[in-house]
């Protein structure tokens, strides 16, 4: 064991080791097969990933969560060990660390100039112009053509134009930013495609917070840029960093979510005709048990061990790498019974979809308003919305960070 510990830290790869992310099986909505047989057999165990290295991989509900708290593991993606999850993705961290990549207290400092902005109370305060916005799309939606791409009519500009408003990014950009936001969250770009997608949209946030340091209006940018640029606390470039990670998170999570939640309950209709018919309560529940269900960040947590420690009967040294695989976590039958069905009535808030600890995801508030509003309008409004092509003909998003699917034809 000495020696494999030593070796894989070093990054010596082990052909024994399966590679990292794996492989689905033949349903969409469940995590890979060999993720789910390590979950009961090895929950704690090695993988390969991209680089040659061997992280540890946790795969317990349980275990997920106290590696996700623990102070002895780093989110510091300079650190060595630290596994990344793409050659693409390493590189535009070293360009632009957003505080999810940092540790306390520079991670804290950093968090606590935007908590409230994300504040559950403030982002229920959006929720009629959420139904506005939701509302004005679907009307645009009927009016045109059939079969329409649920991801581009629906899906893709709900969110977008939500976190362009709270930021303060003008909507008539965001042809820009979708298109970089494709090339960041992908797991096949190159090195060199990322930092070229990293550097303009750097470029573009750094020339709007100067604008908001002369002219600034009510929204995140414009604050951040008088509190913190204006009195030499940050840079433009900074809060450029900062506004990259909101804009892309933003808008990229929940548009994957309003599809991908599209299609797990058009292919369990009596769970959609629950949610269709549902009040408020039922609706919220709802939408907590298809993040639990998708977890569409599915490339798992990363982190690093800062000294050596046991962790479930294992010995991890410091410098190796920790993947905490939150979507097989997420369907632990010891925190979810029954956990591979779809069950909008499960009390499923404990899930961690949105990650757990100091880390977890800032804007999750904003998220669940957004989808309890698609998911009791939608249904509602189109009742007779379905697939307009074959479930094994979708294109699923396993080249992406955050999973999906690239179009969704519908029809009515």
């Amino acid at each position: 064991m000495t020696e494999v510990l030593s070796s894989s830290s070093q990054g010596v790869s082990d052909a024994r080791e399966p590679e990292y992310p794996m492989s689905r099986g033949r349903c969409p909505f469940d995590p890979p097969p060999e993720l789910e047989r390590r979950l009961h057999d090895e929950p704690v165990s090695r993988v390969r990933i991209w680089d040659g290295s061997e992280p540890w991989l946790f795969t317990r509900y349980e275990d997920v969560r106290a590696l996700l708290r623990d102070a002895r593991v780093s989110a510091d993606t300079d650190l060595p060990g630290y596994p990344p999850q793409s050659p693409g993705v390493a590189a535009r961290r070293k360009r632009a660390k957003a505080f999810i990549s940092m540790d306390d207290p520079e991670h804290a400092s950093q968090r606590r100039m935007l908590t409230a902005d994300f504040m559950v109370k403030k982002m229920e305060r959006l929720r009629p112009r959420i139904q506005k916005i939701v509302d004005e799309l679907i009307d645009d939606m009927l009016a045109g053509p059939k079969p329409a791409d649920l991801v581009q009519a629906f899906a893709l500009p709900l969110p977008s134009l939500v976190i362009c408003e709270l930021l303060g990014v003008p909507y008539e950009d965001r042809a820009l930013f979708h298109r970089l936001s494709k090339v960041l969250v992908s797991q096949e770009a190159t090195p060199q495609q990322s930092l070229d997608a990293v550097e303009e949209l750097l470029a573009y946030l750094s020339r709007l917070v100067e604008q908001k340091l002369t002219d600034p209006g009510d929204d995140v940018l414009s604050r951040l840029a008088t509190e913190q640029v204006a009195t030499g606390t940050m840079t433009a470039d900074d809060v450029a960093a900062m506004g990259q990670l909101l804009l892309v998170a933003g808008h990229e999570t929940t548009a994957n979510m309003i599809a991908l939640g599209t299609v797990a309950l058009l292919e369990h209709p009596e769970q959609l005709d629950l949610v269709r018919d549902g009040d408020a309560p039922l609706v919220a529940n709802a939408v907590e048990e298809l993040l639990r269900y998708l977890t569409i960040v599915h490339t798992g947590r990363r982190r690093v061990a800062l000294e050596d420690m046991e962790v479930a009967g294992r010995r991890i040294r410091k410098g190796e790498g920790l993947i905490a695989a939150s979507d097989v976590a997420n369907r632990d039958a010891e925190a979810f019974p029954d956990p591979d069905k779809l069950d909008v009535t499960r009390k499923a808030r404990h899930h961690v979809a949105f990650g757990y600890g100091v880390h977890q995801c800032l804007g999750q508030p904003l998220a669940r308003v957004e989808l309890q509003v698609v998911y009791s309008t939608l249904y509602r409004r189109i009742p007779t919305l379905k697939l307009a092509a074959p479930l094994a003909e979708l294109d699923f998003k396993n080249d992406m960070l955050v999973y999906g699917v690239h179009s969704l034809p519908v029809t009515w």
